[in-house]
């Protein structure tokens, strides 16, 4: 898969989860024969540590793991097709929750996905893609409507061997509302040492942002960079948020140091915090119950990719 084309799996896989943006990344592995079929999986493990709620007091932690998967094949030189799945699993849990009354407002969190994405070579220096993607976000026990589904449209042009820069539109309905996220996409070979780019893989940090990259050695990759993250999911029928709707929102800002395994594999670490970060209640018709800002969210997750 070309380095444009890694990022039609990329978008899909990051859209969903409400992060929505990217850019093309360039693969570990080396691009396959016309016709042939690709694929790549990731599984991360993360924690995000005790955090307190500015509203009323109360604080809280989560913990969770995200899984993806691909294939994608090149089916001419102009055309390309991605298919994904994922699913994100967090574990919520919440001390005095003042702000939400006396019960934690939700528990565990799923999110499971599946899309894929259509790209086009339009030109020598310009491709263009289309990723439609559908997503389940809710809490363990809920029956209600949890769908969110849309797509990401963008185009690329290529400036040079070292330049990709391009923009795009993310549209999505989540459970009850549209929303629309316009983006940047950035790939900058600066030099054979520094790389700035949009932070592409699966992991905490998500795509909607940019990270700047320093190649230490062959083996061996140090970033920082920041994204946004926002996203819904429908609350378990019984309780007293029946069929409600939570809301996370936040930006990360993050370190990640890489190790690459093999020719098609990595590690990443990643640790920082979540700052400007709000959580919202919202009755089973989306109108705000609940909002409290909270405190800066410290992370550290754990990401072993590889491409096949």
């Amino acid at each position: 898969m070309n380095s444009v084309r890694a990022a039609h799996f990329a978008l899909a896989i990051t859209a969903t989860a409400a992060v929505l943006a990217g850019s093309p990344q360039v693969a570990l592995a080396q691009s396959p024969a016309p016709n042939a079929w690709s694929s790549s999986a990731a599984i991360t493990g993360l924690a995000n540590f005790d955090t307190d709620l500015d509203s009323n007091g109360g604080s809280f932690h989560w913990s969770g793991a995200i899984v993806n998967g691909s294939l994608s094949r090149d089916l001419s030189p102009q055309w390309s097709v991605d298919f994904n799945l994922g699913y994100q699993y967090e574990r919520w849990s919440f001390s005095s929750p003042s702000a939400f009354g006396a019960d934690a407002p939700w528990g565990t969190i799923n999110r499971p996905s599946v899309g894929f994405s259509i790209g086009y070579q339009a030109r020598e220096d310009l491709n263009v893609f289309v990723a439609p993607q559908f997503e389940w976000a809710y809490e363990t026990g809920a029956s209600e409507n949890s769908q969110s589904f849309g797509a990401v449209l963008g185009a690329t042009k290529i400036f040079s061997k070292d330049l990709v820069i391009g923009i795009g539109a993310a549209i999505f309905r989540q459970i009850d509302d549209t929303e629309v996220f316009p983006f940047v996409i950035v790939n900058w070979q600066i030099n054979d040492k520094w790389k700035l780019a949009n932070p592409f893989r699966a992991g905490p940090a998500g795509g909607a942002g940019l990270e700047l990259a320093y190649a230490i050695d062959d083996n061996w990759e140090l970033a920082g960079g920041g994204t946004y993250r926002e996203y819904r999911f429908r609350l378990k029928d019984s309780g007293p948020n029946a069929n409600g709707i939570g809301q996370n929102q936040a930006i990360p800002l993050f370190a990640r140091l890489t190790r690459k395994i093999g020719p098609n594999g990595r590690l990443d670490f990643y640790a920082g915090a979540a700052v400007a970060g709000k959580l919202r209640l919202r009755d089973p018709d989306g109108n705000t119950l609940v909002t409290s800002d909270y405190n800066a969210a410290p992370f550290v997750a754990l990401t072993l990719a590889g491409e096949f």
